[in-house]
């Protein structure tokens, strides 16, 4: 089939256990790119010359202010849009070095751990999609659980977010973290070896 080179979109609601499907894939020797750390990373590297033009107050110390961010954000959700045009063309940039440097090592898929993949519009850049679902319960066990997580900050973060169901309806593989990292370890194996590897 010639140079057969795949792309999975990972996706997931928050607190739907992606972290765990992506240490999983990641203990596999599956390369994955981790949307979130990356944010993480430019928020205190590349991106803070463009926070301070947002908000001066927004950067302490060549760090962001999050407690300041996450205040901004519940007082003015629309904030958010002025975040994502500075942070977007960032990521979207990491992740394509990311793709290329991967593909010249070798590797014949990639995963992009994308939260926001389904709400941005990427879906169909795809070969495949993974989502990681459980509960309600869970999920709202799991989230309140964070350092610094609070109710108002998780009502925030799930009105930006498709509702869980219509992800796994969409998806081409759907994974139940409900059930502890050895079941989930066993679903994620089982779509990347016995099916989306048979496509490669």
């Amino acid at each position: 089939m010639g140079d057969v080179f795949r792309k999975i979109g990972l996706t997931g609601s928050i607190g739907m256990g992606k972290s765990m499907v992506s240490s999983i894939l990641l203990a596999c020797d599956i390369p994955v790119y981790d949307a979130d750390r990356v944010v993480s990373e430019l928020y205190e590297r590349d991106a803070l010359p463009f926070l301070r033009k947002l908000c001066p107050d927004l950067t302490q110390n060549d760090k962001v202010n999050r407690d300041l961010l996450w205040d901004m954000i519940i007082a003015d959700p629309m904030i958010l849009k002025d975040l994502e045009d500075i942070i977007h063309p960032l990521v979207l940039a990491r992740e394509r070095a990311f793709i290329n440097e991967k593909r010249e090592q070798g590797y014949k898929l990639v995963v992009l751990d994308i939260p926001l993949l389904f709400e941005c519009g990427r879906g169909p850049e795809m070969d495949f999609i993974l989502v990681s679902t459980t509960s309600t319960e869970i999920q709202r066990s799991r989230v309140l659980s964070r350092p610094g997580m609070t109710e108002a900050k998780f009502q925030c973060l799930l009105s930006r977010q498709l509702p869980d169901a219509w992800k796994c309806a969409h998806a081409d593989f759907v994974i139940d973290t409900s059930h502890g990292k050895l079941a989930t370890a066993k679903q994620t194996i089982d779509a990347i070896t016995l099916r989306i590897n048979r496509c490669l």
